[in-house]
């Protein structure tokens, strides 16, 4: 069995964007409470987050967009960025622990005191800009994560697979003129944000290195499992990564009320089996994943069980 951390926080629950709003501090109770009840949680090893340092959130987001949000951070009540993402008091602590999260977690496998990671964090990251919040994130977690594998460890080649629903704007742009970082993503499209065509391969000295599985509704696990069988295992072969980063949502599962995917509780456990093995064939099984989306509430307890199960027995 394979030594799997979590990182978790009481500050991301602090984060509320109102009590209507899809990605509420609901998603983390639900999963935490699932973890604990089946007992999965006591197999776990317990990786406390510290803040991001800004130097490390400035390899992702333009100084100015750090200034703005702690300008627009409220003492009260709500501070709208967009339609979909706003600001309470608790936010941005706890969008530095989310990021700091993810460092804390690259920094117990670097420190082998763990094999891989599950980051149970809030708020997530893969839609942030690097000058723009939009989508529920202000952070990017994944990518300020990605960038700190490679400067604070000297790994070159770092393979971030987003699973989300939705397209991982945010993070394709932060690498796609970078040949260092694969990026590989499987979405809904068009759907929100609209971005992820096939045709969206990278640019310049980067191109070749963003792969985007734009898919149209309804399917499912074994459609998901095809695609990273056959477009994700071939490409980190020839990439070769040296770290592997997830950006983890869930909301492709068919229960979810935000798309129209068909994944089930288990099918997210066998892909994180595949992304399992392209970590242990190239990486040393090196993992770490990131909460995104996911808006059913048994349905994300159960399938975040499914791929922490999955990450255990890799």
């Amino acid at each position: 069995m394979g030594r799997v951390g979590i990182v978790t926080h009481p500050a991301y629950l602090e984060h509320d964007m109102g009590h209507s709003h899809p990605e509420s501090p609901e998603r983390l109770r639900a999963i935490l409470a699932r973890l604990e009840s089946t007992g999965t949680m006591a197999k776990l090893i317990r990786i406390p987050p510290r803040e991001a340092e800004e130097e490390w959130i400035t390899r992702v987001h333009e100084p100015a967009y750090v200034r703005r949000l702690e300008d627009r951070a409220p003492s009260t009540g709500y501070a709208s960025l967009d339609l979909d993402t706003s600001l309470s008091p608790g936010s941005l602590p706890a969008a530095h622990l989310a990021a700091g999260g993810a460092m804390a977690a690259v920094d117990a496998i670097m420190a082998n005191q763990v094999d891989q990671v599950f980051c149970a964090v809030r708020p997530p990251g893969h839609h942030a800009e690097a000058n723009r919040a939009m989508g529920f994130c202000l952070y990017n977690n994944v990518a300020i994560a990605a960038r700190y594998i490679q400067e604070r460890y000297g790994l070159q080649r770092v393979l971030i697979v987003d699973w989300d629903v939705h397209h991982g704007n945010g993070t394709q742009h932060a690498f796609e003129d970078d040949p260092s970082v694969l990026f590989f993503s499987t979405h809904q499209y068009p759907h929100y944000p609209g971005s992820g065509a096939e045709t969206e391969r990278g640019r310049g000295d980067g191109e070749g290195t963003t792969i985007n599985v734009p898919l149209y509704g309804g399917q499912g696990t074994d459609e998901y499992r095809e695609i990273f069988l056959n477009v994700l295992v071939p490409a980190a072969g020839a990439f070769q990564p040296q770290f592997v980063l997830i950006s983890a949502g869930f909301d492709a599962h068919r229960d979810d009320p935000l798309a129209s995917m068909a994944i089930t509780d288990e099918g997210y456990g066998e892909l994180t089996r595949i992304v399992g093995s392209i970590a242990h064939t190239y990486c040393q099984g090196r993992i770490v994943a990131c909460l995104e989306g996911g808006y059913d509430l048994r349905a994300l307890a159960a399938s975040v069980e499914q791929h922490i199960l999955a990450l255990m027995d890799a």
